[in-house]
């Protein structure tokens, strides 16, 4: 598949956090594909395709939001990659449209486990994890819980391996919420301090409360169409350049999947097919379920060596006048965990260089979004572009 023969013409979200508590993951997934479609200028009758993600006890995702929506359903299909996904669903949107089963796709993703737990009354009584995993060995009854556990493995790992402090991990997080104070839509908003940083509770060793991604209600759309279909003077466009997707299948604790996701692979992927390098992107959109999910993956993508990612953020490259401004909503640590699709939306809005000039990053004509699924398996990265050329 080549470069630029596909393009982002509508992008929406709606604010994230607490949701109201009769509202459903549903309702915030129509209120951001309404917004899409309103950013794309189209009639939602143009929309003949539909790719999204469901929660965990969701079935026919996808029939369910076109019937809401009332779409067409030429091409319809849900998918799970986890963080992964959202990713995914942009690649699966435009092999559909390159196969000529549809025109127009809509991508989205919401969720409302916030307001689930909160309508339950207590965290403990609303099953996120299915049940049957419930009882692998060697977990729960040893204190091994949650999938915060798991990352902090891999982060053990690479400070291990590579000399990374958690001064160097607070730079993530610091940064991070600077540039969700400029977003209205963020859940945190409030800058933090390196003493707040390092005076948070306690997660899981090596993480505190500020390393980790909060439980998050809120949702995102795409509008994704062919290149003959993008208006010769549409201004809201961002190019699909290239995309590429991998999977260590072997699991997290294989090898180096710990210190190395499968993004190491698939950026390869999608440099190759948008006929660039690293150096050529001016922003990036990490999943960072966890901030050392930002470091390792600045690696992984090529900005610094294996090994260098923590004093590379120290040095302050992720900031706005950095070498490689990087998850410049916030991220999931501060603008919520959205599953990813967020960061797909930021990306298409800094490429098109519509955003306030006290979010936009100047020159940003060259993004690289990542998804990560499965505690770093499963991953997706998109290189988006201001121009097809």
């Amino acid at each position: 598949m080549k470069r630029a023969r596909y393009a982002i013409i509508g992008a929406g979200s709606t604010d994230v956090g607490q949701a109201p508590l009769d509202m459903s993951g549903a309702a915030m997934f129509c209120e951001a594909a309404l917004a899409a479609i309103a950013d794309a200028g189209i009639d939602k009758n143009e929309i003949d395709g539909t790719v999204t993600h469901g929660t965990e006890d969701d079935r026919l995702h996808h029939q369910r939001m076109a019937g809401l929506l009332g779409l067409s359903g030429d091409f319809s299909t849900t998918l799970d990659n986890g963080g992964g996904t959202q990713v995914t669903s942009v690649i699966a949107a435009c092999m559909a449209l390159d196969a000529g089963l549809c025109n127009t796709v809509l991508c989205g993703y919401a969720a409302d486990y916030s307001a689930r737990i909160r309508r339950a009354g207590t965290q403990q009584s609303v099953s996120i994890i299915p049940e049957h995993l419930l009882a692998e060995e060697f977990r729960y009854e040893f204190g091994y819980f949650g999938e915060m556990a798991t990352y902090a493995f891999g982060a053990r790992r690479h400070m291990h391996l590579f000399g990374t402090t958690r001064e160097q991990m607070a730079e993530v997080a610091i940064t991070q919420r600077n540039y969700a104070r400029h977003n209205p839509q963020a859940q945190f908003r409030k800058p933090i301090t390196r003493e707040e940083y390092f005076a948070a509770t306690p997660v899981v060793d090596p993480f505190g409360r500020l390393d980790c991604c909060p439980v998050s209600d809120g949702g995102g759309a795409l509008i994704v169409t062919r290149a003959d279909r993008v208006p010769a003077n549409a201004r809201n466009v961002a190019w699909i350049l290239g995309f590429g997707t991998a999977n260590n299948v072997d699991g997290l604790m294989a090898g180096d999947n710990m210190i190395v996701t499968a993004g190491a692979r698939s950026s390869k992927r999608a440099y190759a097919m948008a006929g660039i390098t690293a150096a050529d992107v001016d922003v990036a959109q990490f999943y960072d379920t966890t901030t050392t999910q930002v470091i390792i993956q600045l690696e992984d993508y090529g900005f610094c060596a294996k090994g260098e990612g923590g004093p590379f953020v120290a040095s302050g490259a992720i900031g706005p006048r950095g070498a490689i401004p990087t998850n410049t909503a916030g991220g999931l640590l501060s603008e919520g965990h959205v599953a990813g699709m967020l960061h797909l939306v930021e990306g298409v809005r800094q490429v098109r260089g519509s955003l306030p000039s006290e979010r936009q990053i100047p020159g940003a004509e060259i993004a690289v979004i990542s998804g990560n699924g499965g505690n770093t398996v499963c991953h997706g990265s998109l290189v988006l572009g201001r121009s097809p050329n």
